[in-house]
Order: C-alpha cells, then sequence, then structure tokens
C-alpha cells in the first residue's frame, strides 16, 4: 500500500501520516513501506539523488545521501530556526556553509579480527555488524589510506570476540592514531607497535592513555600556530568548518583590544584572535591549555596569550572578571553553557561569539543573554558533518 512521506524529522528519518518512521525517505515522496522497516520508492520528489558512496545502503556512517545538497542545507537550518523558534526568538541567518565531500579529517573507526585478518570499518545503522568502509566518501582519502596500519593495529589489540575503537585524524605531520582496547600495552608490544608505526609513517601512536610514539609532530594550524592537540582530543570534524567558524568569530571581535574565550580546548578560536587582540583561554583540560600554550610560544607576531585552567560548569568565570574584557567567545559543549551565560548576562559585557553543536542548549543559552538586553545579530550555520542530523552554528550578540 503507498503512503506520502510527510515530513523530515530532526533524526533524518521520513515520517508517514500514521507516525510511521522510515529512513531513507524524503518529504512529498509516495512510498511502499516494507516488512523489514525499508521503504520501495514509487513517486521519488526531484530532490532525490543518487548517494555518491557505494556503502550507504549499509553503513549506518551517513544518513542523507539520499538528498541534494540544497535539500540538506535547507533542513539543517529549518532545525535550528525551529529550536529558536521554540523560545520565541529570532533566527537572523546570513549563510550557511556545507564541508565537501572527503573531508572529514578525523573519524572513529571499529575494528575486529577475521579469520583471515582484521576488517575496520563503521557499523551499520543500530547494528553490531561492522561494515568495510574502503569507499568512503566523508573522510580524508589520507585516512582511508591508513586502512593497512588500521587492520595491523587490530590484529594487535582485538580478540577474536573483542572489537577495538580507532581514532584516526589527518595532521600536517601524518596520521595521528589513538587505539582504545582491553589488551595491556606490556614492553614487547610496545616494541612491536613502535615498529608498525615505522612502517606505515604514522605521526603519532596511542594506545589507551599511553602514547608509544611520536615519530612527526601531529600539528594542526591554528592560525599562525603550530598545535598538537592530545591523542584523541576535540577538534573540529574539518578545516573547511573550521575556517568558517573561525571567520565568523574574527568578524565579531574585530576591534577589540582584550578577548576572553572561554571552553577555549587547544586554541581553536584563541590563536586565531591573538593576530590581533590580547587573549585569556580559559578550558577545563590542563593538557588542552598545556598544547595552546606551547603553540603560541612558538608561533610569531601573537599578541599575548593566557590561560587558566578552570571547569566552568562548576565555576564559570564572575561578572568582575568579564568585565575586564571587550568581548566574550564562547563554544561549549552539546551541554551547553548554562552557569557561564548567566553570568556573562549579569556582566557588562556588551559583546559575545557564541560557537554551538547543539541547536537546542543553544537557544536556552541564547535566550538568557537576549532577556539581559542583548541582541542576537545574525546566525551561520555550518555543516561540518555532511550528510548527517548534525549541525553547527555560530551567532553574534551586541548589547548597548
Amino acid at each position: 500500500m503507498t503512503h506520502r512521506v510527510e515530513r523530515l524529522t530532526q533524526a533524518g528519518l521520513g515520517q508517514l501520516a500514521d507516525g510511521t518512521l522510515l529512513e531513507r525517505v524524503l518529504p512529498g515522496e509516495d512510498v511502499d513501506p516494507q516488512p523489514d522497516g525499508t521503504a520501495r520508492i514509487v513517486t521519488p520528489v526531484a530532490d532525490r539523488v543518487k548517494p555518491p558512496c557505494r556503502h550507504f545502503k549499509s553503513c549506518g556512517g551517513c544518513a542523507m545521501q539520499h538528498a541534494s545538497d540544497d535539500f540538506v542545507a535547507n533542513w539543517k537550518t529549518a532545525i535550528v530556526e525551529r529550536a529558536l523558534s521554540a523560545r520565541g526568538l529570532p533566527f537572523p541567518f546570513r549563510k550557511i556553509h556545507t564541508s565537501p565531500a572527503q573531508s572529514r579529517r578525523r573519524a572513529r573507526f571499529s575494528g575486529r579480527r577475521t579469520k583471515k585478518g582484521a576488517m575496520v570499518g563503521f557499523h551499520a545503522k543500530a547494528s553490531d555488524a561492522l561494515i568495510e568502509v574502503s569507499g568512503c566518501q566523508l573522510v580524508q582519502p589520507s585516512i582511508i589510506g591508513g586502512f593497512p596500519a588500521l587492520e595491523a593495529l587490530t590484529i594487535l589489540a582485538a580478540s577474536r570476540k573483542s572489537e577495538v575503537n580507532l581514532t584516526v585524524t589527518d595532521t600536517a605531520g601524518g596520521l595521528d592514531v589513538l587505539v582504545e582496547t582491553e589488551r595491556k600495552l606490556d614492553g614487547p608490544l610496545r616494541i612491536e607497535l613502535a615498529g608498525l608505526a615505522e612502517t606505515h609513517d604514522l605521526a603519532r601512536l596511542a594506545w589507551n592513555d599511553d602514547v608509544v610514539v611520536t615519530r612527526k609532530d601531529p600539528d594542526q594550524i591554528f592560525g599562525a600556530a603550530r598545535v598538537a592537540p592530545p591523542a584523541g582530543a576535540f577538534l573540529q570534524a574539518t578545516r573547511e568548518g573550521e575556517d568558517a567558524l573561525v571567520a565568523s568569530v574574527l568578524e565579531t571581535v574585530v576591534g577589540a583590544k582584550k578577548v576572553v574565550d572561554l571552553f577555549a580546548g587547544a586554541g581553536t578560536f584563541a590563536l586565531s584572535i591573538a593576530k590581533s587582540a590580547e587573549v585569556h583561554a580559559v578550558e577545563g583540560g590542563a593538557e588542552m591549555l598545556e598544547t595552546l600554550d606551547r603553540g603560541w610560544r612558538h608561533a610569531k607576531g601573537l599578541k599575548s596569550v593566557t590561560t587558566e585552567n578552570r571547569d566552568l560548569f562548576r565555576r564559570p568565570l564572575e561578572p568582575d572578571e568579564l568585565n575586564k574584557f571587550d568581548v566574550a567567545v564562547l563554544d561549549p559543549p552539546r551541554a551547553g553553557a548554562d552557569a557561564q551565560i548567566k553570568t556573562l548576562a549579569a556582566s557588562e559585557l556588551k559583546k559575545v561569539a557564541m560557537v554551538s553543536c547543539n541547536p537546542v542548549t543553544f537557544s536556552r543559552d541564547a535566550a538568557v543573554l537576549i532577556s539581559a538586553g542583548f541582541t542576537m545579530d545574525w546566525v551561520d550555520v555550518v555543516d561540518q558533518f555532511r550528510w548527517s542530523q548534525h549541525v553547527e552554528l555560530v551567532a553574534a550578540f551586541t548589547r548597548s
């Protein structure tokens, strides 16, 4: 029996009139739901396209490869709009930036031993089945090129009954690999892993919490600085997405002499801002701040960057501390910045740039700023997680 797809949920699922949810369908399509939960497309819409990746039907890594780029861009902008509208907030969108295919510089794969060796890939959606993804159109080719190293690591790290996690990051020095496994690191294994890293030309190899070897600097470029974040540490998903976020933040701090960067991480924004303003970077991870500070000290032409190790959820900067600065920049995790936003609202600050990976918590925090007299000047949407339901944004707030 044929049914019309009424809408697309935030998770990228098509919803029928009776509430049934289906994958890989689009609004306006007539579909015939199948017993296995899939759908036969009876009448496609113009926004349906041929998925660019041969793994799309089986792999759980992407949700929206069957939709045109314009459709996905409008859908993601609408996700942000709905979150803002739910709080009665405006949505002054300026633009959306979508990272290109094969641009993800970091990916977390699973590895499993097989009778013939090892398999590395992503899981099928809501399944333990592991899908080999050598033709993946999401990650950079350099990461796919590192699969022989990941397979060799899987053979060492996994038992026949357990999987391992392999986080791979493309860096200026080559691939940076973090292996998460139940196998303990001992002397003979350390020697074998160092040899493997040499054979496969890895920049750095870490085994759980231990860095086994650093052969080349696993640097990322933040502004004029070279920074080597800790193995597995947070990093913007694509360089293109990072550039878009940084450009929007820099636009907000034009003319500022002193900027506070809250949830500063390893310096994505702080080290770019430091070209024109003094920066105080606050972050809860001491190792990230050490990395940021080291990058700043080795860079040339930057203004002063100071750091402070502080849990901003439990001990946010207070209004009198914030009043020392011209602009606040913050990029909190998905939970948002509830405590810090309240003290920002109570401060005398006139300008805030907020980056977010969660439109719901962003809207909650934006509402607090607006109730304190701020105006949301604009919102830029950034789609780093191409073909997924995830969306990021950056917004500028000012008050007179």
